[in-house]
């Protein structure tokens, strides 16, 4: 007898001006994605329940179309697609961008396109965080936004609770890092190569980035998180996330472990390597330099911890998936 499939929901947004396109390709990548994994009998993968969400006239959002009809259950992630046109201040009002605020703080992964970044970025998201978007926008943002650290040489930055894409059709590689996360590379790969659409094959050949678990119900958890994405885990210590926690040290280790299945130096280094892999990927910096961003002083500890997690050497790794 068949194992029912448990269902992961994955939100796309519709506001004002919304590339339809982007819409309803995500909407066609996931179904290919779902048809794709329900073909590996060796493992029981997730079932991605895709719903749209549209904005009204007040700027509240209601779901106005589920792939999987069924009891209401919470994102996993909210996608922000982008728009053809230049980004406009009736596109955000303050409900919209409130309810946005809302589903991060209760764990739902926020992922923006081209646009869908400059409308994270006046949500106050990333405020101290990384983030791309399109060029032509490139200037106006880091002259709005100052607070975020914009990386606009990037295609996509991967801040692990926060997605933000560089082009128009860059919606393609946000669904599929998704995929990937949900379903594992090999299914991302598959769906990539149906669909005839380019997607980086580091994840395939050395693991998926760090994609954290978010939706736990540890809200004390939730925050030292979001806590440790803003700051890149560099020189923090277990104390230090304990009192960010409110928590004391002993609670928060077995919590932390809890609701994330890591410790925290575990987490700590997989966030760090995660975010490494980015710059080895899309920036030309020495590894050295890049030890020392993502919060490593010695470059050999650096280089030990992240061939442990990926399987190569930053160099070797650099020379396969640099850009």
């Amino acid at each position: 007898m068949a194992v029912e499939r448990g269902t992961v929901e994955l939100g796309v947004l519709i506001y004002q001006g919304a590339q339809l396109a982007a819409v309803h390709g995500l909407t066609d990548l996931f179904e290919v994605a779902n048809r794709i994994a329900a073909e590996h009998r060796t493992v029981q993968l997730p079932l991605l329940r895709v719903s749209h969400w549209q904005v009204d006239a007040h700027g509240t959002p209601a779901r106005a179309f589920d792939s999987r009809p069924g009891p209401d259950q919470p994102m996993m992630a909210l996608l922000v697609p982008p728009s053809i046109g230049e980004f406009t201040e009736d596109q955000a009002p303050p409900a919209l961008l409130e309810w946005i605020r809302q589903q991060h703080a209760a764990g739902t992964v926020i992922g923006g396109v081209c646009i869908g970044s400059i409308m994270l970025a006046r949500s106050g998201l990333l405020d101290g965080r990384s983030a791309t978007t399109h060029w032509s926008s490139s200037k106006s943002f880091a002259a709005h936004y100052p607070a975020v650290r914009l990386e606009a040489d990037k295609p996509i930055v991967d801040d692990g609770d926060l997605i933000t894409t560089a082009g128009l059709m860059a919606w393609s590689e946000l669904g599929l890092r998704l995929v990937d996360r949900l379903m594992g590379p090999s299914v991302a790969a598959d769906t990539a190569r149906f669909l005839v659409i380019e997607h980086s094959d580091s994840s395939s050949q050395c693991g998926s980035n760090f994609a954290p678990i978010l939706r736990h119900g540890d809200s004390a958890i939730l925050k030292v998180q979001h806590w440790l994405q803003a700051s890149g885990a560099v020189d923090v210590g277990v104390a230090a996330m304990a009192r960010e926690a409110n928590l004391e040290e002993r609670t928060f280790l077995r919590r932390f472990r809890n609701a994330t299945g890591l410790k925290p130096t575990e987490y700590c280094q997989h966030l760090r390597v995660g975010k490494a892999r980015q710059m080895l990927e899309f920036t030309n910096g020495t590894i050295d330099h890049i030890a020392w961003t993502v919060g490593y002083q010695d470059p050999s500890a650096f280089r030990a911890t992240f061939k442990k997690i990926t399987g190569l050497a930053p160099s070797d790794y650099r020379n396969r998936f640099g850009v």
